[in-house]
């Protein structure tokens, strides 16, 4: 399948940019999905404005759509759907509609109750209402579902919220945030060309067995200074992501920075400090990093008619297809997360509607990263073979976030549990 990573992160740069800087959650690979099943409906400039927006040509990526479609991941549960007014359901129209992925539902527009049952179904209850409402003038409703909900390999310990550190507001607001594990995570300071140093975290999720692999998630949270602009924080947050997965293991991820080349003592991103230990490190230089996290979640809603985000272009080819005018279209994406303790879950449905993430002595560097003012976060799948072939999901990012509004550490979160 063609790489569509580069497209969907510039994609999310466009989604994200039209969700501005508050606290929010969306699915662009949701909405980019939609415009990938429109685009062989339309021709010309249409075609061409669609082409733009997906950052490939129809036929490419609408074959990516289809990919993903019809091989599911495991962990990120797919659906999309296609209902039209009978009555303008031939020639044109009737031909797009047999080129959708085999899974698409299709039929008559059902009515309100029927949507929200869809939305409902397909995001594992974590949506409960359809994004868009129905009325006898609709004449077509495309849609897309995906949701997750996973459990971390390793759950999060437990701090106090004063370890975010004495310049997050945050600390005064919380009681409780979460830390990594001994194990299980990964966490770094990386450097980018953009935004200078950032600091990553990364949580996998528990993996799914595959019939020739496992399928995984791993959700990955990003902080610049609290200077930089949450798009920019975001753009280079879907570029850590998908670096991460090329690098896994005890392997260096692209970017990261020695903590020796960093200056000892506190920053708004972290602490640093140095400290005697026993170390067979090379040199007798020991790194070692851990991050605090608060928990949060978000619900959203995105409307998508902005032409920069396709969906003006998407209902232009659907009004061609009609022979009629250009209708007058709704687009809209709801969106849901949460992080904890314990896991990630996490829904959007996106939908369009046309109607009338002992040895020697040495010296330890020590960094604790601190999640203390808002971040970025995208979760990113994997796919892999057991032939070391990557499936059609791997490195996409599936869910991102913009991180303003934390939340305490629940009170059900504060006993030690492990799933089994």
């Amino acid at each position: 399948m063609t790489d569509i990573r580069i497209p969907l992160a510039r994609y999310a740069e466009r989604l994200h940019a039209n969700a501005g800087g508050g606290h929010h959650v969306a699915s662009p690979l949701g909405a980019w999905l939609l415009l990938a099943l429109a685009a062989p409906a339309a021709t010309g400039a249409t075609r061409a404005a669609l082409e733009e927006v997906l950052g490939a040509d129809a036929k490419t990526a609408a074959e990516a759509a289809h990919a993903l479609l019809e091989a599911p991941h495991p962990l990120v549960p797919s659906a999309t759907a296609f209902w039209h007014r009978p009555d303008y359901g031939t020639g044109a129209l009737g031909r797009w509609r047999a080129t959708l992925p085999e899974p698409s539902a299709t039929g008559p527009v059902p009515d309100q109750a029927g949507l929200d049952a869809w939305a409902r179904e397909h995001t594992l209850g974590l949506i409960e209402a359809f994004p868009l409402k129905v009325d006898p003038e609709v004449l077509l409703v495309l849609a897309s579902a995906l949701a997750t909900r996973i459990s971390w390999t390793d759950p999060f310990d437990v701090a106090p919220a004063d370890a975010l550190g004495p310049g997050s507001a945050w600390a005064g607001r919380l009681s409780r945030v979460l830390r990594t594990p001994k194990r299980g995570h990964r966490c770094w300071v990386a450097g980018t060309p953009r935004l200078g140093d950032v600091i990553v975290h990364a949580a996998p999720a528990r993996p799914a067995r595959t019939g020739d692999g496992e399928a995984g998630l791993l959700v990955v949270s990003v902080a610049a200074a609290p200077t930089v602009a949450a798009g920019d924080v975001l753009v280079a947050a879907h570029e850590i992501a998908a670096g991460a997965l090329d690098a896994p293991g005890d392997q260096p991820p692209a970017g990261r920075r020695s903590l020796f080349d960093l200056p000892l003592g506190d920053t708004p991103l972290w602490t640093l400090r140095e400290e005697p230990t026993r170390t067979s490190a090379p040199e007798g230089r020991e790194e070692r990093t851990t991050a605090t996290l608060p928990c949060w979640s978000a619900e959203s809603r995105h409307e998508l008619t902005a032409p920069e985000l396709g969906f003006a272009a998407a209902n232009r080819a659907f009004a061609a297809l009609l022979d009629v005018p250009e209708p007058d279209f709704e687009a809209a994406q709801v969106a849901m997360a949460r992080y904890g303790r314990y896991g990630f879950e996490a829904a959007a449905v996106t939908a369009l509607m046309d109607w009338m993430s002992l040895p020697p002595e040495g010296v330890a560097r020590v960094a604790e990263l601190r999640f203390g003012h808002p971040y970025a976060v995208v979760a990113v799948a994997t796919d892999t073979r057991s032939d070391g072939v990557t499936g059609p999901w791997h490195g996409l990012p599936v869910f991102s976030a913009w991180v303003a509004e934390p939340k305490d550490v629940p009170e059900a979160d504060l006993a030690d549990r492990y799933e089994s």
